[in-house]
């Protein structure tokens, strides 16, 4: 079986499979109209106006809905806001001729939301969510976008200086690190210690996201450096298929604004 195959994700499920279908408006109505009827029926006018009021209210609730689903969705989102702003930067960016490209960036959201979003949902919406899908993911870019990031421009272009600059975050965050010599660095441009961890990292400062090639270079200074874990780190996001490989051989794929923060297990402790 070929490694994508066995790492791949399995299909996301169908709102609606293995849940049964909230009841439809007719017969909210059907049994609205009918239990009023047979009140009124006892109690007279009143309860004619009563039902007449009691339908009104299923309608307007039935025609609510489509905004409540989205109100839900963005209090998901906004809860995964900032997550979802570094994701935003890192799969956006200009090709050659100027153009913005925003597939991988698109691709995310709709993880998001099949992955994160839906299983909270339960099925009351399941009616709705294929045809506010759309609409849904909007409110998923709107969450991110609201979220200030660090500029962007204050990471150096200059590759070794960008490596300088990867270096000083670490350190922020409490790592011991060292650059490696400019050549013969056998794919590391930084090793960094913590807590009787080595994390060895390779970074890349590009205007396209990174391919299969930095996550080899990665997986072969781990052995080299004698470290627990490999990272590249990159102020651009990552392509597919490097993150297939980076899922198959235990590399973490960072954006600089993580580093920070950045809290790394041993891999063998999570054996």
């Amino acid at each position: 079986m070929p490694p994508s195959a066995r790492h791949a994700l399995p299909a996301a499920a169908s709102p609606d499979e293995g849940r049964t279908r909230p009841p439809s408006l007719v017969a909210r109505l059907f049994w609205t109209g009918v239990t009023g009827s047979s009140v009124a029926f006892w109690y007279g006018p009143g309860a004619f106006a009563a039902t007449g009021l009691a339908l009104a209210a299923v309608l307007a609730r039935h025609l609510d809905r489509p905004r409540r689903l989205r109100r839900r969705v963005r209090r998901i989102a906004r809860r995964h806001a900032e997550t979802l702003a570094l994701r935003r930067r890192q799969e956006r960016f200009e090709d050659a001729y100027g153009n913005l490209i925003e597939d991988g960036w698109l691709r995310e959201c709709g993880y998001f939301l099949d992955r994160t979003v839906l299983p909270q949902l339960g099925h009351r919406h399941a009616d709705l969510i294929a045809r506010e899908r759309p609409r849904l993911l909007a409110v998923i870019e709107a969450a991110a976008a609201e979220i200030d990031l660090p500029d962007e421009d204050e990471a150096p272009e200059d590759g070794i200086d960008y490596e300088r600059f990867c270096a000083d975050r670490l350190a922020w965050a409490g790592w011991r690190t060292h650059r490696t010599p400019a050549s013969g660095d056998q794919g590391a441009d930084i090793v960094a210690d913590r807590e009787g961890l080595r994390l060895v990292v390779q970074c890349k400062r590009l205007g396209r996201p990174v391919g299969n090639a930095a996550v080899q270079e990665a997986a072969a200074a781990l052995r080299y450096w004698e470290g627990d874990r490999a990272a590249v780190v990159s102020n651009a996001g990552f392509t597919p298929s490097a993150r297939r490989l980076a899922a198959a051989t235990g590399v973490l794929l960072l954006h600089h604004d993580a580093l920070e923060e950045l809290e790394v297990e041993d891999e063998s402790d999570r054996a």
